[in-house]
C-alpha cells in the first residue's frame, strides 16, 4: 500500500509567497473606471509589511543590519521635511505614505522575506511569469484591434492596466526580460537557462507593442550591460540574434511596421521635431526645475506639483493626454507630474530630499556592482547577480523617463526589495567564497610558477 508523501509543513514553505501573491494580483484586470491609484497589489503588499513584522515579532531577531537600515532608511527625512510643506495635511500624509510604501517598507520586507538564492530565483521567475502574462494579454490586444488608442487605432498593448496605465505593462515585461535574461546567462541547469532564454525571446514582441520609448531605451541598455558582463563572446552572439530577430519583428507587421517605425525614429527626432506628449515632457520639465529654482532646500512638498504646475509651465502645454480603448472611454487625463522621477523628487522634495533618497538608490548600486565585481573577478557571474543590478540599472534609467503613480507602482517596491537583498545580503554572502576561490586560484599560479622555475 503506497503511502502519498506528507505535505509539507506551513512553517516549512518559503517565507517570500506573500511578495508573489502581490504579482498574482497584478495579473487581474483591473475595473476600467478610467482612475489610476492605487490598487488591489497595493493592499497586498501593505498585508506582506504586517506579515513580515510578525514575523520577526515571533523570532526576536534584530530587523536590518545597520548598513540596510541606513541605505533603506535614509529616504525617511527628505520625505518627512517635504511631508510638512505640502498643500494640505492630506496630501502630506497621502504622499509620505505612498513613498514609504514604494522606496522604504516594502522594499524591507521584501529584502527580509527573501531567505536566499532559492528564494531569489524564485522571485524572479514568478515576475518573468507576470511578465508573459501580460505581455500575452498585451499582443491578443494588438492583433484583436482592443488595445489603448494609438494614432486612431486601439492597437497599443497596455495589458490589464489600462489606457490610464500605459507604462504599466511596458515596465512589468521590461522587468520580466530583464530577469529571464539573467536567468538565461546565469549557470543553472540546461533547461532552465534554455526557458529563460524562449522567454526573454518571447517577451520582445509586447515590450515592441507597447510603443514606450522610454522602456525600450532602458532595457536596451541593460541587456546591453548583462551581455557584456556575461562575456564579450555571448554578448556578440546575443547581439546579432536580437538584430535579426528585430528586423524580422519590424519588417513583418504590415501596418503595426510603419507604427513601429515612426515610433523608433521619434526616438532621434525628441530635440529636432518632438511630438506633442514629448513637448508637454520638456515643458513638465522645465516647471519642475523652476519649482526647484524658488524653494532649492526643502521643495514644494509633496503632491505639490499639481498645484505649483501652471504658474512655472509656458503655454506649450497641452490640457492633458487623451486615453481611450482597451475598454475605457475617452477621457482626457490631467498632467500631474513632470514625467521624470529626479525632477519630481526634486521639486517636491529639494535638495534635502533628493540627496536622501537618490543616495539611498546609489548605495543599493555601490554595493550591488561590488557584489558583482568580486563575482567577476573570478569568473563566476551567477543569475542573481545580473538580475539585481539589471533591475535596478533599468529602474534608474527609466527614472529620466517615468516617476511613480498607478497600480503598476507596487511592482517597483518589490523590485526594489529584491535589489536590496542582492546589494545588501547576496552579494556579501558571494563574498567569503568568492575571496576563497581567488585565493585559490593565486595558490594555483603560484605553485604553477614555482613549478616552472624548478
Amino acid at each position: 500500500m503506497s503511502h502519498a508523501p506528507p505535505l509539507p509543513r506551513l512553517r516549512d514553505w518559503p517565507p517570500v509567497l506573500p511578495v508573489l501573491a502581490v504579482l498574482v494580483l497584478l495579473g487581474l484586470p483591473l475595473p476600467p473606471t478610467g482612475e489610476s491609484g492605487a490598487g488591489p497589489a497595493d493592499a497586498v503588499s501593505a498585508l506582506v509589511v504586517l506579515y513580515c513584522a510578525a514575523r520577526l515579532a515571533r523570532d526576536r531577531r534584530r530587523p536590518l543590519s545597520r548598513r540596510a537600515a541606513l541605505v533603506l532608511g535614509l529616504p525617511v527625512l527628505g520625505l518627512a521635511v517635504a511631508a510638512m510643506g505640502a498643500p494640505s495635511p492630506g496630501a502630506g500624509i497621502t504622499g509620505l505614505g505612498r513613498y514609504l510604501q514604494i522606496f522604504v517598507l516594502v522594499p524591507a520586507a521584501v529584502l527580509l522575506l527573501i531567505r536566499g538564492r532559492g528564494d531569489f530565483r524564485l522571485l524572479a521567475w514568478s515576475i518573468v511569469g507576470l511578465a508573459v502574462w501580460q505581455g500575452a494579454i498585451g499582443v491578443h490586444q494588438y492583433v484583436t484591434g482592443t488595445g489603448a488608442s494609438y494614432q486612431g487605432e486601439d492597437v497599443r498593448a497596455v495589458g490589464t492596466f489600462g489606457p490610464t496605465d500605459v507604462m504599466g505593462m511596458a515596465t512589468v515585461v521590461s522587468f520580466g526580460l530583464v530577469c529571464a535574461l539573467g536567468l538565461a546567462l546565469g549557470r543553472g541547469p540546461v533547461r532552465q537557462r534554455a526557458a529563460a532564454a524562449c522567454c526573454a525571446s518571447a517577451l520582445l514582441l509586447p515590450l515592441a507593442l507597447s510603443f514606450s520609448r522610454g522602456a525600450w531605451i532602458a532595457t536596451a541598455a541593460t541587456c546591453a550591460v548583462q551581455l557584456v558582463l556575461a562575456g564579450l563572446r555571448r554578448a556578440l552572439k546575443v547581439g546579432t540574434v536580437a538584430v535579426a530577430a528585430g528586423v524580422v519583428l519590424v519588417g513583418g507587421f504590415g501596418v503595426g511596421s510603419a507604427m513601429l517605425q515612426e515610433r523608433i525614429y521619434s526616438i532621434t527626432r525628441v530635440t529636432d521635431a518632438p511630438d506633442q506628449s514629448v513637448t508637454d515632457r520638456y515643458t513638465m520639465w522645465a516647471a519642475a526645475l523652476g519649482m526647484w529654482r524658488e524653494q532649492p532646500l526643502t521643495g514644494v512638498g509633496l503632491k505639490g506639483f499639481p498645484d505649483h504646475r501652471d504658474s512655472h509651465a509656458s503655454l506649450a502645454l497641452s490640457s492633458g493626454s487623451d486615453t481611450e480603448g482597451a475598454g475605457t472611454a475617452f477621457r482626457k487625463q490631467p498632467l500631474l507630474s513632470p514625467h521624470n522621477m529626479y525632477l519630481l523628487v526634486l521639486a517636491e522634495q529639494g535638495l534635502v530630499g533628493a540627496l536622501a533618497l537618490v543616495g539611498s538608490w546609489l548605495a543599493l548600486l555601490v554595493c550591488g556592482l561590488r557584489g558583482l565585481w568580486r563575482a567577476r573577478v573570478t569568473g563566476t557571474v551567477a543569475d542573481c547577480s545580473l538580475i539585481g543590478g539589471g533591475l535596478l540599472l533599468w529602474q534608474l534609467i527609466d527614472f529620466a523617463y517615468a516617476d511613480i503613480g498607478g497600480p503598476s507602482t507596487v511592482l517597483t517596491a518589490v523590485v526594489f526589495g529584491a535589489v536590496a537583498w542582492w546589494a545588501l545580503v547576496g552579494a556579501d554572502e558571494a563574498g567569503p567564497r568568492t575571496r576563497r576561490a581567488a585565493g585559490a586560484v593565486e595558490r594555483t599560479l603560484g605553485d604553477a610558477e614555482e613549478a616552472a622555475s624548478r
